[in-house]
């Protein structure tokens, strides 16, 4: 077998009930992919045990998506407890104090913090059964990440739709966009709403993707990936002006 470059824009989501499942599928897709995202859905099934397995012995990154929201203190002892397993990127909700007492957890260590804006399996009609502020979904995905900017964060989780005005925000500046909701041509939409293919995602301004059933539920998970990271090296990927 030919040795693979994996693209570590590429994010898969392991969203599978048990970390037996997800170190199989990860060994299925072997070198093809150098960057893996364990949530709260493993979180009972050894997901932490995962995660250390990938990083330490596989040389994986890892992004540990657990949206963390609670009090300040709570969420600062929470992240300081996770910081101390060598991860990547870390999600927390976008609330500004939320960000702030992750980024005093975190200090010190090299975790990146992430905000989430507006879930992306979220329309108008669920932001107003829960009383969230009228307006556009956008508009209110970029407010919420320039505030999540503001109060520390290194990067925002938002939908690709919303990327290119996020990255074009003055408070964007070297900060990480990571986008899920991001869907190969011709794959199911399954509960994601706002959605965009792999290269129009990067050329919005994401710097990172996550994918997770088009990748895993493939018959060929290793060969999904691979499409995938050709497709990021395409010129349909390039930012006019990456910044």
């Amino acid at each position: 077998m030919s040795a693979a470059v994996s693209d570590d824009r590429l994010i898969v989501a392991l969203d599978v009930p048990n970390a037996l499942e997800g170190l199989r599928i990860a060994e299925e897709i072997g070198d093809a992919v150098s960057f893996y995202k364990i949530g709260l859905g493993m979180l009972t099934g050894g997901g932490l045990a995962l995660a250390n397995e990938l990083k330490q012995e596989h040389g994986k990154r890892i992004f540990l998506d657990m949206k963390f929201f609670d009090i300040g203190q709570t969420v600062e002892n929470a992240v300081r407890g996770i910081a101390q397993f060598d991860l990547d990127f870390l999600t927390v909700h976008g609330d500004p104090h939320v960000v702030r007492a992750a980024k005093e957890g975190a200090a010190g260590k090299d975790l990146k913090i992430l905000a989430v804006t507006i879930l992306t399996s979220l329309d108008r009609a669920d932001l107003d059964a829960s009383l969230i502020l009228p307006g556009d979904i956008e508009d209110l995905v970029v407010e919420r990440a320039a505030r999540a900017f503001e109060a520390g964060a290194d990067g925002i989780i938002a939908s690709p739709n919303e990327a290119a005005r996020i990255r074009a925000l003055p408070e964007a500046k070297g900060k990480l966009i990571v986008t899920p909701g991001v869907r190969p041509a011709g794959s199911a939409g399954d509960d994601q709403k706002r959605i965009a293919t792999p290269a129009s995602a990067i050329a919005a301004g994401a710097d990172h993707i996550v994918v997770g059933r088009p990748v895993w539920r493939a018959p060929s998970p290793r060969e999904a990936a691979l499409a995938i990271n050709a497709e990021l090296a395409s010129p349909q990927a390039q930012r006019p002006n990456k910044a």
